[in-house]
């Protein structure tokens, strides 16, 4: 997916980021069983998550998965802008060391839908470490069941 991360404060605003909102809240609902924030019109639904004080993050389908989604609050944590974000390869948020318990977390959200239990360490575009705890991972589909990625949320983290 391809947005204008011209202006990171309206970047929200793109029909084709409000359409990956709306799967990422869709498939939340359908595997979860509750919404992740109180739904709206598509378009303020956009806007509330990604402005949510929770960090929020996507990634899509490819061989090495590519970052697809970010809210303001993974963009700080991450300390990346979103032009930055966005395309980044997602092992990029963990550290070598911990890539393996990465790639078995992945693993376990696609055979289950969805995990509620991930703690892990991760790894800021600075070099910073921090340890997210109580993550909900989920895979996503899009309007027509087509898995097209996997999301993440925690609220959580502590820096190391």
């Amino acid at each position: 997916m391809t947005f204008d991360t011209n202006d990171e404060d309206s970047a929200w605003q793109s029909p084709i980021w409000i359409a990956h909102t709306n799967c990422l809240l869709n498939s939340y609902e359908r595997l979860i069983g509750r919404s992740l924030i109180p739904r709206s019109t598509p378009e303020v639904d956009a806007r509330n998550l990604f402005e949510a004080s929770f960090v929020v993050v996507a990634h899509g389908t490819e061989t090495d998965p590519l970052l697809s989604y970010g809210n303001v609050s993974a963009l700080r944590l991450w300390k990346m802008p979103l032009s930055t974000f966005l395309g980044t390869p997602s092992r990029k948020t963990a550290e070598p060391v911990h890539r393996d318990e990465r790639a078995e977390l992945l693993r376990r959200t696609t055979e289950n839908g969805f995990i509620d239990d991930y703690s892990g360490i991760r790894i800021a575009s600075t070099g910073d470490r921090f340890r997210i705890l109580k993550a909900t991972v989920w895979n996503v589909a899009d309007e027509n069941g087509q898995h097209i990625g996997q999301a993440a949320t925690f609220a959580e983290w502590l820096p190391l």
